[in-house]
């Protein structure tokens, strides 16, 4: 087999689409999607598919910077080698610092098209297995008490497993966002909780203290990210594990948070740690920890998220996926792909590379900029 995918064209298009609903954390309130999506074409025939939906308060990336970005990378990758995977990457961290949410769109294409030159599925890159159910919560987004409650019986009743809800404004109006979102659902569904950062390190231990009441599963990123230092004062006040998010964006910051013993699992976004490659790298860190983990994500389509469905396959210490996003879109225009059942179970395709893509007439409707 020839050992070669020279890349000769790299297409990148701007996806914007509004959400169902808005949805709101602590951080944003977004009524639209704002991805970008990366297609890249070898000489001989191969076409990869990657997306980055870029979270300004997160990765501080946008889709205009993203869209500017990903020319840089076009231009330093068309001609090169798609199959050597690290040092297309490297190359990348050597032209522009950060930038995780676009270089993770090169990287979801690269995978693909390495997954369809070696005829095999993303997750068997890595060594992974399409042998479990993967199963996505369902978030309710942060609002008042009353909509909340509303919203987590409406997903209870639609059949999903677990409940997830953002929080993160303050003890007062969390607690009783959670007390009444119990006493809509009853005891016998998992509810769990996301602060996206919006507690101070005392308010979050109060709260969780507080919460401990109404059997929350876990809570991601309690407080400020730049607060790790503190982050295992909270993990040893609170009775409810705690889900280092996003101060866990790379295998460094995962290091440094096991050293710290800071945190009881990671919340791994492909998005965030900038390609497949690097999360895997937390996944291998997890693994040797015998650390739970969970894969989730930002407002990425079913394209980016069966990335991510692959990533999930990869290790049996991923026990959470959060993947409930591509279920909020007002349309769905990817082919293939991770496809979503009954009581939020998932299937992952087992077609070489990614197996997800979208349609040339869906992306010709798109702005563009053809390298």
């Amino acid at each position: 087999m020839k050992e070669k995918q020279v890349i000769s064209q790299v297409e990148i298009y701007k996806l914007r689409m509004p959400l169902i609903e808005p949805f709101i954390t602590s951080l944003a309130y977004e009524t639209h999607v704002e991805n970008v999506i990366v297609v890249m074409r070898t000489e001989s025939g191969i076409t990869g598919f990657g997306e980055s939906s870029p979270y300004m308060p997160v990765n501080g990336e946008s889709i205009d910077t993203c869209f500017i970005v990903g020319q840089y990378f076009a231009k330093l990758l068309k001609g090169v080698n798609a199959l050597k995977l690290q040092e297309n990457l490297a190359a990348m961290d050597k032209l522009i610092y950060a930038n995780t949410s676009i270089k993770s769109a090169f990287d979801i294409a690269l995978h693909d098209i390495i997954g369809q030159h070696k005829q095999v599925p993303l997750y068997k890159l890595y060594g992974g297995k399409n042998n479990k159910e993967l199963v996505t919560d369902y978030t309710v987004s942060l609002d008042n008490a009353e909509k909340m409650a509303a919203d987590a019986l409406k997903i209870k009743n639609q059949g999903y497993p677990s409940i997830k809800v953002k929080l993160g404004e303050s003890k007062k109006k969390d607690v009783e966002r959670i007390r009444m979102i119990r006493e809509a659902v009853g005891d016998d569904i998992p509810v769990r909780i996301d602060a996206n950062q919006g507690w101070s390190v005392r308010e979050a231990i109060e709260t969780l203290t507080a919460l401990d009441e109404y059997d929350v599963e876990h809570c991601e990123e309690p407080i400020a990210k730049w607060n790790f230092m503190q982050l295992k004062k909270v993990k040893k006040k609170s009775p409810i594990p705690i889900m280092a998010d996003e101060s866990c964006g790379d295998a460094h910051d995962a290091a440094r948070l096991l050293k710290l013993k800071a945190c009881d699992m990671f919340n791994i976004k492909v998005g965030k740690a900038g390609g497949v490659l690097n999360a895997y790298e937390i996944v291998k860190l997890g693994d040797k920890a015998k650390m739970h983990m969970q894969v989730g994500a930002f407002l990425e389509s079913r394209l980016g998220m069966t990335a991510s469905a692959h990533l999930a396959l990869c290790s049996d210490h991923i026990v959470h996926c959060d993947f409930d996003t591509p279920l909020m879109f007002s349309e769905d225009i990817v082919a293939g792909g991770l496809t979503y059942h009954a009581n939020g179970v998932m299937k992952v395709p087992d077609t070489p590379g990614l197996g997800a893509t979208i349609d040339q007439t869906q992306l010709d409707k798109l702005e563009k900029v053809v390298i």
